[in-house]
């Protein structure tokens, strides 16, 4: 049996990421104007900032990304007598959550408005209550070597492998938790390169005008997609810092890389900025016209990540015109004007997505016995409700493309258009399958995605692009 206690690191050790990050966040987050206040906390003292921050956040305890090795270890410790102390920098009101909601600890210990207890502070802290050597000590970072230093055994959890072998180099190492997340892998998941599937869209334009031959468009646009795609990873980044509180509380989305500690919060919002910069760089060389639409693009994102997505149905009219948006852009890439009927087509049919997007996050509340997203205005007795609108949003599409068909511009365009008839049946059916799929709750939360792994929508496009190449060029023979 112990007899020494163990001492438990907070932020990096017993969870996955860092509180101070994730109080500024929440704090900014609710207010924006905290942003100009830190600093100001800062000149202060460390100490001062946290309590400062926590003082306008609220964590859920609950939800927290817990280290789950070590987490199923230390109920065994304190089972076998081991006393159990928790020990961290963060601020003492978020440690006394954590504390009550494990309800493992004796004891807890943590920076107070005045002392910063981390590094130095923390061991002579330790020290002084329980003298050199008298107790044990779990921590992960290099400002936890001064505290292993004054301990009697170390544990070592979720940490680096230099910092692993420089710990088990120098101190007595009872036992390893290694970390279960690599660095760039988990950070290459946070750009949501999957995600950059849509920027497909950009293209439309050029089919639909005939340019596909064009090397000059089809250069410019493979450039524009890029540019599309390292802003809008940015857009994602901020997105899962603003939404983390959310992401934590749904089934699939609690596995995105900051809500379960797998890339930590500073990197995210040191990433976010590079990307940005990246993508306007190459986005100023595809042009003016699309510099200023990606820009537009990028602001309204930003609008909808913070306030838009939280209002019933303006959420999903947001989310319509960002799909639309990369039509128009893609336009103004190569320099073509953008047709009515293709608008009117995009809009409707975008819209439609977006109610799917909507509807099979409420299914699977719904399912979940949840009464209300997090973080959006929606109950999960609106599901109806979305679900008719959507379906009217899309069959409002296949009602302009017919019109559209019947247009002069056909005429024009397509030397057999009484083949390119044969997009209407392939739309209808392709709207009324992925409203099928989400009415059965088997639609992934983004329809885009879904339908790029879907083998269904995949033969749907693969029709639908051959009435299109049939009505331009005509029958080979």
């Amino acid at each position: 049996m112990h007899t020494k206690p163990l001492v438990i690191d907070l932020d990096g050790t017993l969870v996955l990421t860092d509180t101070l990050h994730e109080s500024a966040v929440m704090a900014v987050r609710h207010n924006v104007f905290n942003i100009c206040r830190i600093p100001f906390w800062l000149v202060e003292g460390k100490a001062v900032l946290k309590q400062q921050l926590a003082a306008r956040t609220h964590f859920n305890a609950a939800t927290l990304p817990y280290s789950q090795e070590f987490l199923t270890w230390l109920p065994q410790q304190h089972a076998a007598g081991r006393n159990l102390v928790l020990c961290t920098a963060a601020d003492q009101s978020i440690a006394n959550a954590v504390a009550e909601h494990l309800g493992i600890f004796s004891e807890v210990l943590a920076s107070n408005g005045k002392t910063n207890l981390s590094g130095k502070h923390k061991a002579d802290a330790l020290v002084a209550r329980w003298g050199k050597a008298g107790f044990d000590y779990a921590g992960n970072s290099h400002a936890d070597m001064a505290v292993w230093e004054q301990c009697d055994k170390a544990i070592v959890v979720n940490t680096t492998a230099v910092l692993s072998r420089k710990a088990n180099s120098r101190f007595s190492v009872e036992i390893e938790f290694p970390s279960k997340f690599k660095l760039i892998p988990a950070s290459i998941r946070l750009l949501r390169l999957k995600q950059w599937l849509k920027n497909i869209l950009l293209f439309i334009p050029v089919f639909a005008a005939h340019k596909v031959g064009e090397i000059h468009a089809v250069t410019s646009l493979l450039v524009a997609f890029f540019a599309f795609g390292l802003s809008a990873s940015t857009v994602y980044i901020l997105n899962d810092l603003l939404d983390i509180e959310s992401d934590r509380q749904h089934p699939r989305k609690k596995m995105r890389p900051l809500a379960s500690g797998a890339v930590q919060i500073w990197v995210g919002i040191t990433l976010a900025p590079l990307l940005l910069l990246a993508g306007m760089t190459l986005a100023w060389f595809v042009g003016k016209g699309f510099f200023g639409w990606l820009i537009f693009y990028f602001v309204l994102t930003c609008l909808y990540s913070t306030v838009l997505k939280r209002i019933v149905i303006v959420d999903c009219l947001t989310l319509a015109a960002l799909y639309t948006l990369r039509v128009i852009a893609g336009a103004a890439a190569i320099g073509i004007g953008l047709s009515f009927w293709l608008l009117a087509f995009s809009v409707f049919l975008f819209l439609s997505l977006a109610f799917v997007k909507r509807y099979a996050e409420l299914e699977v509340m719904l399912h979940r016995g949840k009464e209300k997203i997090h973080g959006r205005g929606y109950y999960t007795t609106d599901a109806p409700l979305i679900q008719s609108l959507g379906i009217a949003s899309g069959f409002s599409s296949v009602i302009v493309l017919a019109f559209y068909l019947n247009s002069e511009a056909v005429l024009l365009l397509y030397k057999a258009p009484e083949f390119v008839w044969g997009a209407v049946p392939v739309v209808l059916f392709w709207i009324s399958w992925m409203w099928m799929k989400a009415h059965r709750g088997e639609m992934h939360d983004d329809p885009l995605e879904f339908s790029f792994r879907d083998r269904a929508s995949l033969m749907a496009g693969l029709i639908f692009a051959a009435v299109i190449y049939i009505g331009a060029k005509g029958l080979p023979f």
